[in-house]
C-alpha cells in the first residue's frame, strides 16, 4: 500500500503522522509512502529524514492525497482535505464528527473509510489511541491553567502552591480518566488543593488508591459540581464519552458566581465542551473572559508540545497503521472489532453511533456498511 502523510494544516498544529522512523517500519514491511514536503520539519525532521527512511518527497498535499491509499494524519481534515478524499480511501486520523456537522458531512461525501483514533477500542474497554494525548492534555491543562491565573493573562493573580502563610489555590478537576488523573497529578505536584470529581465508583476507588489523601475524590452530581466549581481557583473540564458530544455539566450561572480571574481549561472542547461558556479556540489566540472567568479552550493542545506528543501518539497508532497496510482496510476490520470500533464513516454512510445521535443524522453499523 502506498501510504500517504501530508503536512497538517489547522492553526498552529506541528505534529505529523508519522514521524520517520515509523515510516521505515511501513517500509521494511514492502509499503511505499508519501510525504509532504515539510510535514515534520517542525518538531525537527527534515524532508531528508524522510528520504533516508525510504520515502517519496511531494511539493504539496494535493499530490500526498491523490497518490496514497491510506492518509495518516493527526488532526481532522480541513474543508481543502476533505475535498481532495475520494471513494476507497483511507484516512485513519483524530475525528471528533459529534461536534463537527460540515466535517461529517464533507467525509460522507467523499466516500472515504475514516476511521478515527479516538473510538478505536481495546480488550480492556479503554481508547488507546486517545489515551497518548488525554495523557498530554490532562498535565498541560494544569500547566497552562495555573499560567492563566497570572494577573497579565487576565487572572485573578493566585499562585496555585501559595506560599508560607498563604493557602494555596483550588483546582477542580470534572472526570476521573486518563485526562483528568493526569491533570490532578500535575496540580498535586504543583501543591494545589485538588478535588477530582467522578461518577465511576470503580473509578474513584482507583483513584483514591493512586494518590491517597492528598486528592479529594467526590462522586459526581450536579450539587457537588456546583459547590465545589464556584470555590475554585482552576476548573478543569475533562470529561468524556467515547465518540459523543460532551455533557455540560458546567452551567454558566456556576460560572458566573466563580471569583473573577477564576480560570476553566474544557479539555473536552474537542467534543464540543463540558461548560455551557465553552467556545473552541487555537494557540494563537488560546483564551477568552467569558462573566469575568479566563476560559482556555484549544482544540489541540497536545500540539504546543507537538515534539513529545507526535512520538507518543506514533507509539500508539503504528501497529493499527500497520494491519491496515499488511491486510487492506476490509480484512483488518473484519479480524480486530477494536480498530473496526473506531470506522466513523465507510463508502457514505455513517457508522459511529454516538455520532449519528448526536447529529441527527442516519447511522449504520459497522458489520452492515462492510458487509460483514
Amino acid at each position: 500500500m502506498l501510504v500517504g502523510i501530508p503536512k497538517e494544516i489547522k492553526t498552529h498544529e506541528y505534529r505529523v503522522g508519522m514521524v520517520p522512523s515509523r515510516l521505515r517500519e511501513m517500509v521494511e514491511r514492502g509499503h511505499e509512502a508519501v510525504v509532504q514536503s515539510g510535514a515534520g520539519a517542525a518538531i525537527g525532521f527534515d524532508d531528508d529524514a524522510y528520504r533516508a527512511a525510504g520515502a517519496e518527497i511531494a511539493g504539496q498535499a494535493a499530490e500526498v492525497f491523490e497518490r496514497a491509499g491510506m492518509i495518516v494524519k493527526v488532526k481532522e481534515p480541513q474543508p481543502d482535505e476533505c475535498a481532495m478524499l475520494r471513494p476507497g480511501q483511507i484516512l485513519f486520523t483524530y475525528l471528533h464528527l459529534a461536534a463537527d456537522k460540515p466535517q461529517t458531512e464533507a467525509l460522507l461525501k467523499s466516500g472515504c473509510t475514516a476511521i478515527a483514533y479516538e473510538t478505536v477500542t481495546d480488550r480492556h474497554g479503554g481508547l488507546p489511541l486517545l489515551a497518548p494525548m488525554s495523557e498530554v492534555a490532562g498535565r498541560m491543562s494544569a500547566q497552562v491553567g495555573a499560567h492563566c491565573l497570572e494577573k497579565e493573562q487576565g487572572g485573578s493573580g493566585v499562585l496555585l502552591p501559595g506560599v508560607s502563610g498563604v493557602s494555596a489555590g483550588k483546582v477542580v478537576v470534572i472526570g476521573g480518566g486518563v485526562a483528568g488523573a493526569n491533570a490532578a497529578r500535575m496540580a498535586l505536584g504543583l501543591e494545589a488543593r485538588v478535588v477530582i470529581i467522578e461518577k465511576s465508583l470503580e473509578r474513584l476507588g482507583e483513584l483514591d488508591a493512586l494518590f491517597g489523601p492528598r486528592l479529594d475524590a467526590v462522586y459526581s452530581t450536579m450539587e457537588a459540581i456546583e459547590s465545589h466549581v464556584v470555590e475554585a481557583d482552576l476548573v478543569i473540564g475533562s470529561v468524556l464519552l467515547p465518540g459523543a458530544a460532551a455533557p455540560k455539566l458546567v452551567t454558566r450561572d456556576m460560572v458566573r458566581r466563580m471569583r473573577p480571574g477564576s480560570v476553566i481549561v474544557d479539555i473536552a472542547i474537542d467534543q464540543g465542551g463540558c461548560c455551557e461558556t465553552s467556545r473552541p479556540t487555537t494557540h494563537a489566540d488560546p483564551t477568552y473572559v467569558e462573566e469575568g472567568v479566563v476560559h482556555y479552550c484549544v482544540t489541540n493542545m497536545p500540539g504546543a508540545v507537538a515534539r513529545t506528543s507526535t512520538f507518543a501518539l506514533n507509539n500508539a497508532t503504528l501497529p493499527r497503521a500497520l494491519a491496515l497496510a499488511d491486510k487492506g482496510v476490509m480484512q483488518a476490520l473484519a479480524d480486530d472489532e477494536h480498530l473496526r470500533a473506531g470506522l466513523n464513516v465507510h463508502a457514505g454512510k455513517l457508522t459511529c453511533g454516538p455520532v449519528a445521535e448526536a447529529l441527527g443524522l442516519p447511522y449504520t453499523s459497522p458489520e452492515d456498511a462492510l458487509g460483514l
